[in-house]
């Protein structure tokens, strides 16, 4: 059975994680590539609903476990209703965060460390990952200067400057592990800048 391409985009928050999918997906629309563009918790009925939970700065009692979990269970239920069908299908498909998020979030700046997040995401992945990883590689302090600051609604925005340094170190920790999924693109320039980069190496991998 035919096998679709997984493409995963990552990063600190403020990267311009979310412009530059809604740019790629312009850009396969206009070839006429068949994909298929989902995010991070979400992309189901169900896990929007974990989304929400995750999110809400109300919940700021929530332990690093139980944050890692609910991403987990979130992820379970994509892969199961949505990704795996898909890459089944043969068709493209591009999620906007993935497991090297939890790594980073949970592992690293959550401490939970590598073992727990490796066995949750063997749960939750059923063998899934990714062909190829898209690293948006700005440091946190610089994103969050482009974004005009952390989002106040956001509970993981507002986590404060430290928290989201560990995210960072947690990222170059995966793309040393995984040189050849994690592919790191400059997320200094502007964004057609970083487009074009994205869409040459998609060309140079043999994805479009």
């Amino acid at each position: 059975m035919k096998k679709g391409a997984f493409i995963t985009i990552e990063g600190c928050e403020g990267v311009g994680k979310s412009t530059q999918t809604a740019m790629l997906k312009d850009y396969f629309e206009s070839i006429g590539c068949d994909a298929m563009f989902l995010r991070e918790p979400g992309g189901t009925e169900i896990s929007e609903k974990i989304r929400s939970v995750i999110l809400d700065t109300s919940n700021e009692g929530m332990s690093g476990i139980c944050e890692a979990l609910l991403y987990s269970a979130a992820r379970a239920q994509l892969i199961e209703e949505v990704i795996a069908p898909a890459l089944l299908q043969g068709r493209i498909v591009v999620c906007d965060r993935f497991t090297d998020s939890t790594f980073a979030y949970q592992g690293c700046a959550r401490e939970l460390g590598e073992e727990v997040i490796t066995r949750l995401n063997d749960i939750a992945c059923c063998g899934i990952t990714p062909d190829i990883t898209i690293f948006l590689d700005l440091e946190p302090e610089a994103a969050f200067r482009r974004k005009g600051g952390a989002d106040a609604d956001d509970r993981l925005e507002s986590a404060g400057i430290d928290f989201h340094r560990r995210v960072y170190d947690g990222y170059l920790k995966c793309a040393a592990a995984y040189p050849d999924r994690f592919k790191r693109i400059d997320a200094s320039f502007d964004a057609d800048t970083i487009h074009n980069s994205i869409v040459k190496l998609l060309k140079t991998a043999g994805v479009v």
